[in-house]
């Protein structure tokens, strides 16, 4: 088990490492700007998000990640956005700042039918540190230097045609040589590619309620990894308010090795299993996610905590007649 635990940290590290903003689940609290640049300014209403994340309550300096986002819409066809946000692991952590320009193509005629498509595109400055204060030893994959600076890009683009939905965004573009690390012991590229697709289901139209499955697949460049989402999410509509819950399943392709106390080569796979809920109330958001690492070997068995806040500024813009929330908020 010890020998899992040294294998899972040092690959949980050189993930974080190759991420700027990892891929969590706070895509389905209404937040799917902070992952696709083609959703700035693509809903009816302007948008900022807070998200603060924690994991392993009972494991000390374990890792977190705060975020505020906003976007907006600016006359019809120009969105604009900013991320801020920190992430920390330990002595390694990250400050960032990005901006986005988006533009939307629409196709509608009229209210009745939503077909957009939307392109984006976000700049960003990251600054990633190394606390060696407390380092006795020597690390041969460490640099000679505690901080460094360096900027990188995404591109996306999203479709929406009455309650179908999909999104194609490329993460991390420019290949980035870290004077934190040594070349060979993190990768220069960072890319990472994200395709989703989903479907809101009115199953009956006098019906409050309405339910969403969809799928999201990301993969890695330089080290072929793969994950994919599996998530059902339901809505329930009151007078003032939408309430919504769902089941989240990620499941990666790749399995990491681990002996057991009898010396036997065991391999498993990385398994999340995360429960959401959320309201929105008037143009007030929350949302909570809590993930739990179904393996049988894991560092903690607390969880991950996240929770999301949200306002929706200004008045809305033409609302579709479709079962659309991500645009219809």
């Amino acid at each position: 088990m010890f020998i899992f635990m040294i294998t899972t940290c040092a690959g949980l590290n050189s993930v974080s490492a190759q991420e700027v903003i990892p891929t969590y689940s706070d895509y389905l609290t209404d937040n799917l700007y902070l992952i696709h640049p083609s959703m700035a300014g693509a809903s009816n209403y302007d948008q900022i998000r807070l998200t603060g994340r924690t994991q392993w309550f009972d494991v000390q300096d374990a890792p977190n990640l705060q975020t505020l986002a906003a976007n907006f819409r600016l006359g019809d066809k120009i969105g604009v956005g900013g991320i801020l946000f920190r992430d920390e692991n330990g002595n390694y952590s990250k400050l960032g700042a990005y901006g986005t320009f988006a533009y939307h193509l629409m196709f509608s005629r009229s209210n009745a039918d939503l077909n957009q498509l939307s392109f984006g595109l976000s700049l960003g400055v990251i600054q990633h540190r190394l606390d060696q204060s407390g380092f006795t030893g020597f690390d041969p994959a460490l640099g000679n230097n505690s901080t460094d600076i360096f900027a990188n890009m995404d591109l996306g683009m999203s479709y929406f045609y009455r309650d179908f939905y999909f999104h194609l965004a490329a993460k991390n573009l420019l290949s980035v040589n870290r004077e934190l690390f040594y070349s060979d012991a993190v990768p220069s590229n960072m890319r990472k590619y994200l395709v989703s697709a989903g479907y809101v289901l009115d199953l009956n139209p006098n019906d409050e309620w309405s339910f969403e499955p969809s799928i999201l697949f990301q993969v890695r460049e330089a080290t072929e990894e793969m994950a994919i989402d599996g998530n059902i999410k339901a809505y329930y509509e009151l007078e003032n308010s939408t309430l919504w819950g769902g089941l989240s399943y990620r499941n990666s392709f790749e399995g990491a090795e681990y002996t057991t106390d009898g010396q036997e080569v065991k391999s498993q796979q990385l398994r999340y299993l995360t429960p959401f809920v959320g309201i929105g109330w008037n143009k007030f958001i929350f949302g909570y996610t809590f993930s739990y690492q179904i393996n049988s070997v894991v560092l903690s068995k607390s969880g991950f905590h996240q929770i999301t806040l949200g306002y929706n500024l200004g008045q809305s813009r033409q609302r579709y007649d479709c079962h659309c929330p991500a645009v219809n908020n």
